[in-house]
């Protein structure tokens, strides 16, 4: 038997108007429908509907990682500083780490994942291979310091997180627990009704090897995906890579200084010269854990910093600064070149193969060089591919132009392998009675992003429009007049709730129809149960809320359509 949820004694308040910083669906309509309230930036209340919700789509995550094998724990989320230091992730996660002291000085955190407290967990818990494999997980609120929080629930300071983690002994046993994992992921978001897309993508201050997301295309992503028409192919914009193709071998002049003044950008300096910025070779200027490098890349393209991160990792990379420039005659602003670079190293992207001609700064003020060859004039100290990718760039498995599109991220997994077991010497007795150090896999699921990313996926120009597996209700019943409707309403949504039909029924005294109608397509409960203008003669109205379609029933017809 199902409860009956009466909106007169519901606490949900519907409003006609976007809020004024709302720019995203999701944002714009779970704040409308009475789903979430603001508490301060990038931190939200879930009221009523938006709990159940949220609730919902934590069921289905819970189902389906107890049906893999999954065991459930709950850890703090309050966290000592120590473990977090011994990974190195106390400082790599820089300002972004909610950082705070107790009365007594000692240091915490708001976890942002829990890698390390649950291997301090399975060290103490598990000590023979016969303890393993273990797949743990927690549904549990997570933190992070955002700079700019925004898209309402989608990138907030607090967001509810499935958070799990593999222990194996083999390398064999971390691919099978990922391939559970996996598995387990896809049905989850089927069962979600989530349009989503499986990508390779970088591991980030996570650590480990392998790695892929889950994305749910919407326009609100904040996430670049690239996938191929032609192939299989489908990735994060920071994990697509490049191949350079071989160069013919052609006799290029002797380097030409040109004069070239007030051209410190390529955009003026390929409009001093009539050429295309493409062949001009930018070289720009950063500095990794405070030297200086620079990164050559074609004049037409830009440097992706996220990916260069990436590649070099755990270091801290930031743009220069006009200070930097002070005592180093070698760098001359807007003018640098890679020719005569001694002192700093060089990192080009992979298009900027040996053999391959440029125009480039000559590193004198006012001054560019032509006929610039690579491996001839200069040398690059490491090829990284580096450049922000761009529709049409070849896919990096069959060589046909890519497609772009924004995404959700809305899970990511894993292969650690070893580098938490290390830090904290995690090791069981193996088969051979030897110790074995173990490795480990860790997968995570945004729950109240997915709920952000169904709302993006799923609304229309009326409000929100629920999958029927994690909607508020099954059926949403208005009485659409005075006492005969609302008896009749409150009636058949008792009747509905005793066959196991969860119902929301718009009681409300006082409210016209009108108004009424718009909240129950602005709340999105799959199915609009309404009695109306021939309620006495036991007739109501269905209508399915996604596509509109509208049917006249008796009582009993729609009872038992809705209970089928």
């Amino acid at each position: 038997m199902a409860q009956v949820q009466r909106m007169s004694r519901l606490m949900v308040k519907t409003l006609r108007d976007d809020p004024a910083d709302a720019e995203t669906l999701n944002h714009k309509l779970l704040v409308r429908a009475g789903y979430v309230r603001r508490t301060a930036a990038g931190i939200w209340s879930w009221l009523p509907l938006g709990k159940k919700v949220l609730e919902n789509v934590a069921r289905v995550v819970r189902e389906e990682m107890d049906e893999m094998g999954g065991q459930e724990v709950l850890l703090p989320a309050l966290l000592p500083k120590e473990p977090y230091e011994a990974t190195g992730r106390w400082e790599e996660y820089g300002p972004e780490l909610f950082r705070l002291k107790d009365r007594k000085g000692a240091e915490y955190l708001l976890g942002p994942t829990h890698e390390e407290i649950f291997t301090q967990l399975v060290k103490d818990q598990c000590s023979s291979y016969k303890d393993l494999p273990v797949i743990l997980y927690q549904i549990q609120a997570k933190y992070r310091d955002e700079a700019r929080p925004r898209a309402g629930i989608l990138r907030g300071r607090e967001f509810l997180m499935k958070d799990s983690y593999s222990f194996d002994t083999t390398d064999e046993g971390l691919a099978e627990s990922y391939a559970l994992h996996r598995e387990a992921y896809i049905k989850i978001f089927e069962r979600l009704g989530l349009d989503h897309r499986i990508v390779s993508a970088v591991s980030g201050a996570m650590g480990g090897s392998a790695s892929e997301e889950f994305l749910a295309p919407a326009p609100a992503g904040e996430d670049t995906f690239v996938d191929c028409p032609a192939c299989d192919y489908a990735a994060n914009t920071e994990a697509v890579t490049f191949a350079a193709t071989a160069v013919e071998t052609v006799e290029h002049p002797a380097v030409e200084e040109l004069d070239t003044p007030d051209t410190p950008t390529i955009e003026t300096l390929a409009a001093h010269l009539g050429v295309e910025a493409s062949a001009t070779l930018k070289n720009l200027l950063v500095k990794v854990d405070g030297e200086i490098v620079a990164v050559g890349v074609p004049g037409d393209r830009e440097v992706d910093l996220g990916k260069l991160g990436e590649h070099l990792a755990p270091a801290v990379v930031e743009l220069v600064t006009a200070e930097d420039f002070e005592g180093r005659d070698d760098l001359v602003r807007g003018y640098v070149g890679p020719q005569g670079l001694e002192k700093v190293r060089y990192i080009a992207d992979p298009r900027i193969a040996s053999g391959t001609a440029w125009i480039t700064g000559a590193n004198k003020p006012g001054k560019h060089a032509k006929n610039v060859v690579a491996g001839r004039d200069f040398e690059v100290d490491d090829y990284l591919d580096v450049v922000v990718v761009e529709a049409g760039d070849p896919c990096p498995k069959c060589g046909t132009g890519l497609r772009l599109d924004r995404a959700i991220e809305i899970g990511h997994i894993f292969q650690l392998g070893r580098k938490y077991a290390d830090a904290f010497q995690l090791d069981v007795l193996g088969n051979q009675g030897k110790p074995v150090r173990v490795t480990m896999g860790s997968y995570g699921i945004g729950v109240s992003r997915a709920v952000a990313a169904l709302a993006e996926q799923t609304a229309d120009d009326k409000g929100l429009c629920w999958p029927k597996e994690i909607a508020p209700a099954d059926v949403h019943v208005v009485a659409a007049g005075k006492a005969l409707q609302t008896e009749l309403a409150l009636e058949v949504s008792q009747k509905l709730a005793d066959a196991g039909v969860r119902v929301l029924v718009d009681d409300r005294a006082g409210v016209s129809p009108g108004v009424k109608f718009t909240d129950a397509e602005l709340i999105g409960v799959p199915q609009i149960l309404v009695a109306g203008r021939r309620s006495a003669d036991g007739i109501v109205e269905l209508k399915d809320r996604k596509t509109g379609e509208r049917e006249e029933l008796t009582v009993e017809e729609a009872i038992a359509r809705l209970t089928a």
